[in-house]
């Protein structure tokens, strides 16, 4: 990957943070925000549903969605550790062959990923430095739900990710974190012909689902 800031996601996500993060999953189940992203898609029918993981992790968000009905999940990811480990659980799961994995920078693979109808940014638009391309590419790939956890843009998550950039800035960590505009994220999502479902907001994070009109009209997927 030439793109600096993945090479940053790959360096800073590495195996002993992937496993660090199953531990966590395997003690406490998904993390507060993931499982309110989680029941907010569960509520909208995901029976035989397909998955598009974008920055899927450790694959919590295919493992609970597959173990709740989904028929098949992929998952991108620019953390090949991550990707490993998903990869891992899955099969210890018995959903090895359900899901089938790409490794790099989703908005320079997107041409080669086939649209699913339900499409997840767990934690993913904060990491990314090009946000535009990121959610047009990524809502275009949405069927039917769209999916996304990402930092409010409050003037105390801005605080937070500067000093978190100077101390990577110091370490000469090429890996940086992101605010970005909440309305424009919306109006992006809403430009791809996608509606507001579902928010959550907060003290740091906000969950938001996005679903196509024509396919609630239609009530499946």
């Amino acid at each position: 990957m030439t793109c600096c800031q993945c090479q940053g996601i790959e360096r800073l996500f590495d195996r002993r943070e992937a496993l660090r993060k199953l531990r966590a999953y395997a003690r406490h189940g998904p993390d507060r925000t993931t499982r309110l992203l989680l029941d907010a898609m569960k509520a909208e029918s995901i029976e035989g549903a397909t998955l598009l993981d974008i920055g899927g992790g450790i694959g919590v968000t295919q493992l609970e969605l597959l173990s709740a009905g989904l028929r098949s999940a992929t998952d991108v990811d620019a953390s090949s550790a991550y990707l490993d480990v998903a990869r891992e659980e899955a099969q210890r799961r018995g959903h090895g062959d359900r899901v089938t994995y790409h490794h790099g920078d989703f908005v320079a693979l997107a041409e080669k990923i086939d649209p699913a109808d339900i499409v997840t940014l767990d934690r993913v638009i904060c990491c990314y430095h090009d946000m535009p391309a990121l959610v047009e590419a990524s809502a275009a790939k949405a069927r039917r739900l769209y999916g996304v956890v990402y930092p409010r843009d409050a003037w105390w998550t801005r605080c937070f990710s500067a000093s978190e950039n100077m101390v990577f800035r110091l370490r000469c960590h090429p890996y940086r974190s992101f605010i970005h505009p909440t309305r424009l994220v919306d109006t992006l999502v809403r430009g791809a012909g996608l509606e507001r479902r579902n928010l959550h907001q907060g003290a740091f994070w906000q969950v938001v689902l996005y679903a196509r009109p024509e396919s609630v009209s239609r009530g499946g997927v």
